[in-house]
């Protein structure tokens, strides 16, 4: 496939996302700032981002979200299947706005500083989408600079470079380094509103965790 025409960079960009076959889609950074590799995928979910954000079977790819309001309920430490993201970053439509659910601790844009992942927006999403479904999910590299400088080329280098996810052994890298146990029927086993996730430690206490404690450990390697 021959390579497509870059995009001249627009106005105000401080973030971009360059395919390895050389298309350059520019957006809105957010999050942490720096470059990542890897493999960009698509999720149709509505809701439920942490969740997906730290699902393991994300690890080494970029989430291209169809659904436009990502973030709009910020975050917390109940919604989250592991410690910390396993995807490396989220292309958006729009721009992550403050939260408005009484669940929420912080915003996404903080949440994924902290845990330093990027994020950009801006991007047509479902035309991104289109492209994947089309011809692949493609190797790219996702940057976010809040001085909108960027080494283009450099970036589609590190894109080529990128051997790709086949053959790679993830498990190794998400996999729990703990056994839990888990059920409903356990004492403190759900989930109760005020109180997060019942404890799942090995000793089965029945504990009810709080902020930031919940949540830890859930991985699902």
């Amino acid at each position: 496939m021959a390579d497509a025409q870059p995009i001249a960079m627009p106005a105000g960009a401080t973030g971009v996302l360059v395919l390895a076959n050389g298309d350059v889609i520019w957006g809105r950074g957010f999050g942490a700032e720096g470059s990542a590799v890897g493999e960009v995928c698509f999720h149709t979910a509505m809701t439920g981002y942490q969740e997906v954000l730290t699902d393991p079977s994300f690890a080494g790819q970029m989430i291209c979200f169809t659904f436009p309001h990502i973030g709009n309920v910020g975050a917390n430490p109940d919604d989250v299947e592991a410690d910390d993201p396993h995807a490396l970053g989220i292309i958006v439509r729009e721009d992550v706005t403050q939260p408005s659910s009484f669940r929420a601790v912080e915003g996404l844009d903080g949440w994924m500083k902290r845990h330093a992942r990027i994020g950009l927006s801006g991007v047509d999403t479902r035309a991104l989408t289109r492209r994947i479904r089309v011809a692949g999910a493609p190797n790219g590299v996702i940057a976010h600079s809040a001085s909108g400088e960027f080494d283009v080329p450099a970036l589609l280098a590190m894109a080529r470079a990128w051997p790709g996810l086949e053959g790679m052994d993830l498990a190794k890298d998400v996999s729990t380094e703990m056994h839990y146990g888990w059920g409903e029927d356990a004492p403190g086993g759900v989930w109760k509103l005020g109180f997060g996730y019942g404890d799942s430690s090995p000793a089965g206490e029945g504990r009810f965790c709080s902020p930031p404690a919940c949540g830890r450990g859930r991985g699902r390697g």
